[in-house]
């Protein structure tokens, strides 16, 4: 593990010292001190750079990494440390997920109710740790090791959904959080911690398949642990022979894909880009013209999906602008609406493929479940069966 750990950390430091291109599947990478300017970093109250990394002194203020990420199989790596007293936090914007190295009690945690803990009597202060928060689907990891000794630990939690609301909820779920959306990191409490580094990287790169979109592409928040092998993007994956990662998040719209979708395609590669947006809103014929055009200018061969029925019928005028950009540039996409319609001809949405949410304010049938999920796999079977060669 250390020598592992070494190798890494001296490739990142090459290459961000030397202001080298970045090695395929980091998609950042930045030693900090007070030489250079690092605009991407939003401080807070109580940080400044200094000769040797970036110093956090007030504690509750966040430092803000303002790059936009949703890979679902990625990592942070920081190269801190600590004062004597100091409790770290690494977490995100959103604060959906927040883990902690508490160097007085020696111990690591993740923020979960109940918390998600781990004791570590090697901590120690006068030593400097490599920090990673790793997320892998509905998984999300805290692992710190010791650069002297080489010793690690390391804490997960699995996000396990309801999924429908209310009385469609088939469980009561434990909440992890998905990592939204913004890598933030300060201190707790205590008196300093130190960031000397900041890396970002994706798990794979020279991927068959990269699929993009909403939370229909996010099925992690809202699946049962134990059924989302089943989910459509985890079925498709398992059947692509070569390597594959989804990049959803929900409640986002094409305009947070296309950030995303350049923070991330150019360090990881991919041969197709399936991208599954517009339940949201928000698609135009323009904006949906980019993101092909952007996927094509990578190398990439874009395949653009109509999106499931829902309750509201809202697919139908969407999947029409959709149609029209298949038509434009002669790409391929699934029609999802079929798969999760009465009689497959993609107007009313048939409730049985879909989870329910029983909102005060609506009833809302527009997540697969594990059937609709098939029938989405099996649609892909058909419309894009390239994929799958």
């Amino acid at each position: 593990m250390l020598l592992v750990v070494l190798l890494f950390t001296m490739l990142c430091r090459t290459s961000a010292l030397e202001n080298k291109p970045l090695p395929k599947g980091i998609l950042y990478n930045k030693v900090l001190n007070n030489k250079a300017a690092y605009p991407e970093l939003q401080l807070a109250a109580g940080s400044q750079y200094t000769d040797v990394g970036l110093s956090i002194t007030a504690p509750n203020s966040l430092v803000r990494l303002n790059k936009y990420y949703s890979l679902a199989e990625r990592l942070i790596r920081y190269h801190v440390s600590f004062s004597k007293d100091a409790v770290g936090v690494f977490q995100t914007d959103q604060g959906d997920l927040k883990a902690f190295v508490d160097i007085p009690n020696k111990k690591i945690y993740l923020g979960t109710n109940p918390v998600t803990e781990k004791r570590v009597d090697f901590l120690d202060a006068s030593h400097e740790y490599t920090v990673e928060v790793h997320r892998n689907y509905q998984q999300s990891k805290l692992r710190i090791t010791d650069q002297k000794t080489g010793k690690s630990a390391e804490i997960a939690a699995t996000m396990d959904g309801g999924g429908g609301v209310g009385a469609g909820s088939v469980g009561p779920g434990f909440f992890v959080g998905l990592q939204h959306d913004y890598y933030c990191f300060g201190l707790s409490s205590g008196s300093s911690i130190l960031i000397k580094q900041i890396c970002v990287m994706a798990k794979e790169t020279n991927l068959t398949l990269l699929l993009y979109g909403d939370s229909i592409t996010e099925p992690e928040g809202y699946f049962p642990t134990a059924d989302f092998p089943s989910s459509w993007t985890q079925l498709i994956m398992k059947n692509i022979k070569g390597k594959s990662m989804a990049s959803g998040r929900g409640g986002t719209t094409i305009v947070q894909v296309l950030d995303r979708i350049k923070n991330e395609l150019p360090y990881v590669k991919s041969k197709y880009v399936m991208v599954t947006i517009g339940t949201n809103g928000g698609n135009t014929e323009e904006n949906l013209s980019e993101i092909v055009e952007y996927i094509k200018q990578q190398g990439s061969i874009p395949i653009l999906n109509n999106i499931p029925s829902n309750e509201s019928g809202s697919q139908v005028p969407v999947n029409e602008v959709i149609e029209k950009v298949r038509k434009k540039y002669q790409i391929k996409g699934a029609r999802f609406d079929a798969a999760t319609s009465v009689d497959q001809n993609g107007k009313k949405v048939d409730n049985t493929t879909m989870y329910f949410e029983d909102y005060d304010w609506g009833k809302i049938y527009h997540h697969p479940n594990v059937k609709g999920s098939l029938q989405m796999y099996k649609q892909t079977l058909v419309n894009v069966p390239e994929i799958y060669k």
